[in-house]
């Protein structure tokens, strides 16, 4: 297989499947009284379709060539621990900045302004969410 649409497609059916079937142990619901498990079903559901319209698709358009870079794979990865770490030791903003000047480094351009305003802007999400719907995060 190495129809980049393909495995598109089989990736997100299979993320949604693994995720729909754990949300079934939870209580479903209805929608006048939603449960546990009714967003992450929902969710997972409408993955599912695009996911099936994907593979779908990709029979009918030309194949594209999919390319495997470990090096990059590894990269998000080490940002993404990089970002756990610094939020245990020091807090989520550094860890914000951190992980967003490593995982940029996988990119084909680095630009440190724009590094810059994309930490802003996720520092910016991020006190949204703790100050507007009450999350505890570690900002600062």
């Amino acid at each position: 297989m190495n129809d980049r649409n393909l495995a598109r497609g089989l990736f997100l059916v299979a993320v949604s499947l693994a995720f729909g079937l754990t949300a079934l142990r939870y209580p479903i619901g209805d929608f006048a009284r939603a449960g546990a498990g009714l967003f992450p079903v929902v969710v997972s559901s409408m993955l599912l379709l695009i996911g099936i319209a994907t593979v779908v698709r990709s029979r009918f358009v030309q194949k594209v060539h999919l390319d495997f870079h470990p090096k990059n794979i590894a990269i998000i990865l080490g940002s993404l621990c990089a970002f756990a770490v610094v939020t245990l030791l020091v807090n989520m903003t550094a860890a914000i900045v951190t992980m967003v000047f490593i995982a940029t480094l996988a990119g084909t351009t680095y630009s440190w302004k724009r590094n810059v305003k994309i930490a802003i802007g996720l520092c910016l999400m991020a006190l949204v969410f703790a100050k507007l719907l009450g999350m505890n995060l570690p900002l600062y």
